[in-house]
């Protein structure tokens, strides 16, 4: 289950969607999540589906690595349909018996919310599928650079949330080692109760957050060492430009909002 978590990976290429400045990703990406959460219509939803799955063809993402990505997020999902199935009020009652009540609208929304979520994480993976760390970095730093004039600490904010990306394969790996070390030992982490599994991860946690510890001294006394004091005077080797490609994204994104609220407001 841990190998299956892919956020944070970016998988090298030379496709359309990698050639992009990265600012112009973060910005389609959050235009994205706006756009799906403005849909309430199936027909919303397959448009937006089908310009995810358009965008992983050109990107050359497979669907089978993003399927990986959406398994550790099951128990979500699953969970949230039950709550909307379940929790939904309505008179168009599909089964009544004793306190369980499905109605049409609950199975209706239930389907709409585990679509939503699967788009959601699907579209927010595929940023960083084709955007390194640092491209992200960099763009997200361009991005907020106004907030430097409010004294906003926008460099070190964006180097942050580098290093989080950057480490969370590591940490994954981390962690599966660790509970390959302590499976041989005839520790017993999936089996009994949920109270016993909880007690079984004690052990687990330890040495994690004893690694983790140790590798953000390794990090902050290697930057130390190359004299690192923010983004203060700093260059870059590769300076971000947007191109024709950029404006294009650009008019897709648009033309993507633009049929899902032409959709909301028919109906259809």
């Amino acid at each position: 289950m841990l190998k299956d978590i892919t956020l944070g990976q970016y998988f090298p290429g030379d496709t359309p969607v990698h050639r992009l400045d990265p600012r112009t990703k973060l910005l389609l990406t959050l235009l994205y999540i706006v756009t799906l959460f403005l849909v309430d219509t199936w027909s919303g939803y397959l448009l937006v589906g089908a310009a995810l799955a358009a965008v992983m063809a050109v990107s050359r993402i497979r669907p089978k690595a993003m399927l990986r990505g959406l398994k550790p997020l099951v128990f979500i999902i699953v969970f949230t349909a039950v709550l909307n199935l379940f929790f939904t009020s309505g008179e168009d009652y599909l089964l009544r018996w004793g306190i369980i009540k499905i109605t049409r609208t609950g199975v209706r929304r239930a389907i709409a919310m585990v679509l939503r979520v699967v788009l959601l994480v699907a579209g927010t993976f595929l940023l960083t599928y084709t955007t390194s760390p640092l491209a992200i970095t960099d763009g997200l730093e361009r991005l907020l650079s106004p907030l430097k004039k409010l004294h906003v600490p926008v460099y070190e904010l964006s180097l942050m949330m580098c290093i989080a990306l950057r480490f969370i394969p590591t940490l994954v790996e981390e962690t599966d080692r660790i509970m390959s070390a302590q499976k041989a030992r005839g520790a017993d982490l999936e089996t009994g109760s949920l109270t016993q599994r909880a007690r079984a991860l004690l052990p687990l946690l330890i040495p994690l957050f004893v690694s983790s510890f140790r590798r953000a001294d390794e990090l902050a006394l290697a930057m130390e060492c190359r004299c690192y004091n923010g983004g203060q005077g700093r260059t870059r080797m590769k300076q971000l430009r947007f191109s024709w490609a950029d404006a294009a994204a650009f008019a897709l994104g648009g033309l993507l909002l633009a049929g899902v609220v032409l959709l909301r407001r028919l109906g259809l």
